[in-house]
């Protein structure tokens, strides 16, 4: 194997390694009194179209992703959710290579996410 290979994989494996560990299924509750704020990682129309309430948007995306979640409290406990997991898994792992160390959660979807935290879904 090419060293890129490697380090690749070794990343890849990585990131798969941080959404499993920090996913949450949709029966587990969030304790939101510890929560510093939640994050919606998915697009501002997406986002429009209905978040949770008290949201933050902030799309994974988008290319100022890493300035504007950089802005946050580094030692904070956060709640990620998009559409279906995969982009809140994608912003845990930069956050966490920013140097977040606080409890980085992944709620999933929108619809577990609300379930999750007891938040409602509104536009």
């Amino acid at each position: 194997m090419t060293r890129f290979f490697k380090i690749t994989l070794a990343l890849v494996l990585a990131m798969f390694a941080t959404t499993t560990l920090t996913a949450c299924a949709t029966s587990e509750h969030v304790h939101m009194d510890n929560v510093t704020a939640v994050i919606d990682v998915r697009t501002a129309s997406e986002y429009a179209s209905g978040h949770l309430q008290g949201a933050v948007n902030i799309d994974v995306e988008a290319p100022d992703f890493s300035s504007k979640v950089g802005t946050l409290d580094h030692a904070g406990d956060y709640v990620i959710y998009c559409h279906s997991g995969r982009r809140a898994g994608i912003a845990i792992t930069n956050m966490e290579s920013l140097g977040f160390n606080g409890t980085l959660t992944n709620a999933g979807g929108i619809d577990e996410a609300a379930s999750a935290t007891g938040l409602p879904i509104v536009q």
